[in-house]
């Protein structure tokens, strides 16, 4: 029944939010149960999560669920800062699908860290640093100004020359 009223609520807000798409809320709720029960294995008590627990834990979960495709999946998203998991978690909380206290604030969840650090940095070869991305993508003009995750594309597949 839970999952039912989830998908619901997921449809409700994409009518009125358009900026990400229902694969980013999943994952979300996904990153709230494994923020609640890794604080519970720590402090052995069920409890209210933190903005900056849940966005760490968001970035621990997407890690480990997606590896060093979790950057380039969570722009295809629309997901590309913390404050966005903070207003994909208020949207969710105006549904009732999630609960607040009095003093949570959207602005519990911006700024923690920089997504591209967060989900690119752990899988650069040795010696390849953020930097060098960033100065690869300014000498290349058709580059939007995004970083890129480092992951190739598989080259084309041969043409058959039948």
């Amino acid at each position: 029944m839970q999952a039912l009223r989830f998908d619901t609520a997921v449809e409700n807000i994409l009518e009125r939010e358009k900026r990400f798409d229902a694969g980013a809320y999943f994952l979300l709720k996904e990153a709230l149960d494994f923020t609640l029960k890794r604080t519970r294995e720590e402090s052995g008590e069920e409890r209210h999560v933190s903005g900056k627990e849940l966005i760490h834990g968001f970035r621990d979960h997407a890690l480990q669920e997606f590896g060093p495709m979790a950057f380039t999946l969570l722009r295809e998203w629309g997901v590309n800062a913390c404050s966005d998991i903070g207003d994909m978690v208020f949207e969710l909380v105006e549904e009732g699908m999630f609960g607040k206290q009095d003093s949570d604030t959207r602005e519990d969840f911006a700024d923690h860290y920089d997504f591209a650090e967060a989900f690119l940095l752990p899988y650069l070869p040795q010696g390849v640093s953020l930097e060098s991305l960033q100065a690869d993508d300014r000498e290349n003009p058709e580059s939007d100004g995004n970083i890129e995750s480092p992951v190739s594309p598989a080259p084309p597949a041969p043409q058959d020359a039948s």
